[in-house]
């Protein structure tokens, strides 16, 4: 079940990828901690560029299948 995005929803994932935060995300799921390094589009829907930081490994989170997130303050 995805949720609505908002303008303060939208905003709050781009300070985190301006400040590098990290954020919690959950998808068909699957729950994820990944630092937000870029919002992006994939087959022209937005989306959510983030790595995993133990591993580098660079992850792409379509904004429409997320069922929840949260950005995590530091």
């Amino acid at each position: 079940m995805t949720f609505r995005w908002t303008p303060t929803r939208m905003e709050q994932l781009e300070h985190a990828v301006q400040k590098r935060q990290r954020v919690i995300l959950r998808r068909r799921g699957n729950e994820y901690v990944v630092v937000a390094s870029a919002l992006t589009t994939s087959r022209g829907r937005e989306a959510l560029s983030g790595y995993l930081a133990m591993t580098g490994e660079e992850m792409l989170f379509v904004l429409d299948d997320l069922d929840f997130f949260q950005v995590i303050d530091s």
